[in-house]
């Protein structure tokens, strides 16, 4: 099970991270790697009720890549954490397969109460760098999130969020989800205050024109 994991998901990086030219150097030189490796086995032992060797496991770990992943936290397939630095997954955080993180990414909790307080991420999702997902909400299969979001509530399926508090922006309908580098699309408008504003300036400009028009028009006797 071990060398099924470490094979598939070297296999992963090789495919998505075009800087990478060796299973070897994937092996050894991917901090990202390194963490999750680090995670499996003190959630190995989290799990077994050994708490403490557990968050033992998990502060080494961070203490080697930069990247923080509670013991707790429960981790799919093929996560790929690409650079890493800064990189926090929390208690109660819940990742699906095939998940894409960028360096400073944060699945933070809200609250300081026990429980479910930090993010479920679907499968296939990509959160840019300086994302911060946070509280217990759902981030849809496909979903992409835009370098530096800021995101508070849930993210459906298939959608693309960016800004803050993050957002949604339409896009190109894709039959198959496609690989947006940090989350961040190049086909649509990336800041939707921006869209909102220049909206509502087109408004006002033809508000402007009614009452120009208005103004010229002889009064009623």
């Amino acid at each position: 099970m071990a060398f099924m994991f470490l094979r598939e998901t070297v296999r992963a990086y090789r495919e998505r991270d075009p800087a990478a030219r060796s299973n070897l150097e994937v092996l050894l030189c991917y901090p990202g790697l390194h963490a999750v490796l680090w995670h499996r086995m003190g959630h190995r032992l989290w799990c077994r009720g050994l708490v403490l060797p557990a968050r033992m496991i998990s502060h080494l770990g961070r203490f080697l890549t930069g990247i923080e992943i509670h013991p707790a936290a429960r981790i799919g397939r093929r996560l790929i954490i690409d650079h890493g630095m800064g990189v926090v997954i929390g208690e109660t955080a819940e990742i699906g397969d095939d998940v894409y993180l960028y360096h400073q990414v944060t699945l933070g909790g809200t609250s300081s109460a026990r429980g479910k307080r930090h993010p479920t991420i679907g499968n296939n999702v990509i959160i840019g760098a300086g994302a911060k997902v946070l509280g217990g909400i759902t981030v849809g299969e496909n979903a992409r999130i835009g370098a530096n979001a800021v995101v508070v509530q849930a993210v459906a399926a298939n959608t693309t969020v960016v800004g803050i508090p993050a957002r949604p922006v339409e896009r190109r309908a894709e039959r198959k989800p496609r690989f947006d580098a940090y989350g961040t699309p190049t086909d649509c408008d990336l800041d939707p205050l921006v869209r909102d504003l220049e909206s509502l300036r087109a408004e006002l400009s033809k508000v402007e024109a009614r009452l120009a028009r208005m103004a010229r028009q002889p009064a009623a006797e």
